[in-house]
């Protein structure tokens, strides 16, 4: 293998390309997921290190989804470099593809980010780490929404708490299935002493090493569970509690939590001890599996009969981190435009839906291929077309302070005030500081009898660095408490919302984004007047409310809709999106 630092404007960036080796593989002659994870903790380390110049530890490492397998004779390509640098924890992003010699192929195996930490200083102070400065508009986004993903990792151990708690979680009837097999056969003890080559240049094990060898004994849980050799689909989001060093022993420890029809769910554990000591915990993770046919298909697998009490709560957890794979697979990894519209809000997946709702506006934002279709005293309207999806972009000027700017639009009960098309913003639920559920119902359109009512998600952030913007982002969802309206159509927004963020002249730009109009006209001559006075009326809103002057911010209104050309937008648009449209 050969390992290259770039020399892109990212200093950051390390990549390692390996070729795969039979003592690579496993029995299929595949590359084993153990081994990968060393490869990917090492580049990844080796990035961190490079931005702090100092030594660092992997702190805990986001959901790795792995799309693909690996070949002997194949060549992993493994790039990594730091996305975002916190006070004194990094996020690095890891890419992992796959090169077939012979064809000149391509794909990609994984996505996977990780938290590192600088080590202390003999001092025992803690490295404060230097800010990234992003170059690149993939660059850019990837800052931004490193700050979203942080604010995932905080809660993810609460969530599952809160769905057993709620009681959500339905009691299944494995636990009376005479031929389920019992949990206890699947369990798993190793022990492997640390030695010098499982460890870095600063006497800590390897986190990829520790990963490695929790795979090994998870692997052979599910073996026992369906007899057969099992594929690692996913490892959960998980966090290293301590360090290993050099001299551990370290203990671990597997079982299979829960069976369902597909696949399996696995609990890791690794403890460490010396010769003297209580045992330190280390790591716990969550393994999925999966066995497939001759043809590549998931298997149908065996039902589990869980322990008492103990593996009776692992298998009620198991459900609920399910639940959660499936919110986050369809609200956080999938591509925009395949999130299904109006994804149920319950608070369970309220985090995920939050994530969605800001990273989604912060990429429509950060595009650099807009163009712009129309300007009016110093208005500009920008059009986006991708695909089946045109957006929308309005630009302008106002004299108003970037945070009060903020709190005079994250305020949506004022919207009708300055957008006459509104009848009101109703609030329907305050989840916390931050996020909050409307509803809005608006006006006929000029000639119609139409009237849409919409349940929104809003989402608002301050900027939690030089560099970030404040934000107001806006989602349809569902609640069953709050069905379609007799005498509104429901309509939907899938990207909506406002980002201010302070240049280095001091000027603040402001994004907005309510999806599509249904009160639009056919043509760009007759949008763009109706964007002109609607946000002349927010701009006039937002000046007269101001608290003191200012530098000026630039406000970008982005709107959103699935169209295949300008001619459809119009019938469209009137049962999709709300808008911020004046018809003039």
């Amino acid at each position: 293998g050969c390992l290259n630092v770039s020399d892109s404007f990212n200093r950051t960036e390390v990549k390692m390309s390996q070729i795969v080796m039979p003592c690579h593989s496993n029995h299929r002659q595949e590359l084993s997921v153990g081994q990968l994870l060393k490869w990917m903790d090492s580049t990844a380390c080796l990035s961190a290190e490079r931005h702090a110049v100092s030594p660092c530890v992997t702190a805990s490492m986001d959901d790795i989804h792995f799309e693909h397998t690996i070949s002997v004779g194949q060549v992993v390509n493994i790039k990594a470099k730091v996305n975002r640098a916190f006070n004194t924890s990094m996020e690095v992003g890891i890419q992992v593809s796959c090169e077939d010699l012979f064809s000149d192929r391509h794909w990609r195996v994984c996505l996977a980010y990780a938290t590192f930490v600088t080590q202390r200083t003999n001092t025992g102070k803690k490295v404060i780490l230097k800010p990234i400065v992003p170059h690149t508009q993939k660059e850019q986004v990837e800052y931004s929404v490193a700050a979203e993903r942080r604010r995932v990792r905080m809660v993810h151990d609460d969530i599952i708490k809160e769905l057993l708690s709620n009681g959500s979680i339905q009691q299944a009837d494995n636990l009376t299935v005479g031929n389920a097999v019992p949990a206890e056969r699947t369990r798993v003890e190793s022990v492997e002493l640390v030695l010098p080559p499982h460890a870095n240049h600063q006497v800590n094990t390897f986190g990829g090493q520790i990963m490695a060898w929790m795979v090994n004994v998870a692997t052979i849980a599910a073996s026992r569970l369906c007899q057969a050799h099992p594929t690692l689909r996913s490892i959960d989001m998980f966090t290293f509690r301590g360090p290993s060093q050099i001299g551990d022993r370290l203990l671990l420890r597997a079982i299979v939590n829960n069976a369902f029809k597909n696949s399996i769910e696995v609990g890791v554990r690794a403890e460490a001890y010396h010769e003297e000591g209580h045992n330190r915990h280390i790591n716990s993770a969550f393994m999925t599996f999966e066995v497939l046919d001759n043809h590549g298909k998931p298997c149908t697998l065996p039902r589990i009969r869980p322990e008492p009490l103990e593996g009776e709560r692992r298998f009620q957890e198991a459900i609920a981190r399910k639940k959660i794979r499936l919110d986050r697979k369809y609200i956080i990894s999938r591509k925009q435009s395949e999130v299904p519209l109006s994804v149920p809000w319950d608070p369970t997946n309220q985090v995920y839906l939050s994530y969605n709702n800001v990273s989604a506006l912060k990429m429509l934002a950060a595009r650099n291929n807009w163009r712009l279709s129309s300007e009016k005293d110093k208005v500009r309207l920008y059009t986006l077309e991708q695909k089946s999806m045109l957006s929308f972009r309005v630009e302008s000027e106002v004299d108003v302070p970037a945070h009060r700017a903020f709190c005079l639009l994250a305020e949506l009960g004022n919207r009708p005030s300055w957008d006459r098309h509104y009848q009101k913003c109703e609030l329907i639920h305050r989840v916390d500081d931050d996020d909050f559920l409307y509803r809005s119902p608006t006006s006929a359109s000029q000639g119609e009898g139409i009237l849409q009512d919409f349940i929104l998600l809003a989402s608002k952030r301050k900027p939690c660095g030089s560099g970030d913007p404040y934000v107001i982002a806006l989602r349809s969802v569902s609640l069953p408490t709050h069905p379609p309206t007799e005498g509104y159509n429901r309509g939907e927004v899938l990207c909506a919302g406002f980002t201010i963020l302070e240049t280095k002249n001091n000027i603040y730009y402001n994004q907005a984004s309510p999806e599509v109009l249904p009160y639009i006209s056919t043509d760009i001559a007759g949008l763009s007047s109706s964007f002109y006075h609607t946000f002349c009326s927010c701009s006039q809103y937002l000046t007269k409310n101001k608290e003191q002057s200012k530098p000026l911010i630039q406000t970008y209104l982005s709107y959103v809709a699935y169209t295949t050309d300008l001619e459809e937008l119009a019938q469209i648009t009137l049962s999709l999106i709300p808008n911020f449209l004046d018809h003039s």
